[in-house]
């Protein structure tokens, strides 16, 4: 796991401690989190039960590993976890494309008192762009905005037990220039969270 900053800037009204598990920069490069792939389990793939399961046990082996370790260098107790939803509205996933948010529920569960369970704190409930998605897909309408100032509050509910909570705001994959998790940040913030900070699995690499 590895620290790093989030800087302030049109989507982000202050420098966000944040942390993430390992590079992330295709399914070709050795050590990038492929289990994430199955966790989304987008319309294009049709993986087994077995291998959703798989992918759910790697996950939860990473967040028992890594939360502990945020939590010693956050040092605020108890910490609210919530977490990033995805694109689309909540009511347009089967279980099976919400894996992320159950298995950091899970993990939640397992590490005891001081983690909260905030994963529905944070619910879409309009339509976004799909931002890792760069190509049409078949059976698939990518429909909403693109990220935008303000795109958490206009298209989410966030719950009020936010109010006055340490929060650690998960997402999968941070990318500095897509802007949704800061302003994610910024929406738990403007909403009367004492503190957030951030953890993803995977932090994109750019190659200059």
């Amino acid at each position: 796991m590895t620290p790093f900053t989030i800087e302030q800037n049109n989507y982000l009204t202050q420098d966000i401690q944040a942390f993430y598990h390992t590079d992330f920069g295709g399914a070709q490069l050795p050590n990038n989190p492929n289990f994430l792939y199955k966790l989304k389990n987008d319309p294009h793939h049709n993986w087994t039960d077995y291998r959703l399961q798989e992918a759910q046990q790697e996950f939860l082996r990473v967040l028992l590993n890594d939360l502990p370790e945020v939590l010693r260098q956050i040092n605020k107790t108890p910490l609210t976890v919530c977490v990033v939803p995805r694109a689309k509205a909540e009511n347009s996933y089967n279980p099976n494309q919400l894996l992320f948010k159950a298995t950091v529920r899970i993990a939640i569960n397992r590490l005891g008192n001081n983690f909260i369970d905030g994963t529905n704190y944070i619910e879409r409930h309009m339509n976004t762009k799909t931002t890792h998605i760069r190509q049409p897909m078949e059976g698939y309408i990518n429909d909403g905005s693109v990220p935008y100032v303000g795109i958490t509050n206009a298209t989410c509910n966030i719950s009020n037990d936010v109010i006055g909570k340490d929060i650690l705001l998960i997402d999968d994959i941070y990318t500095r220039t897509v802007n949704i998790d800061e302003d994610a940040i910024q929406s738990l913030i403007d909403k009367g969270a004492n503190s957030v900070s951030f953890y993803a699995i995977g932090k994109t690499v750019y190659n200059h």
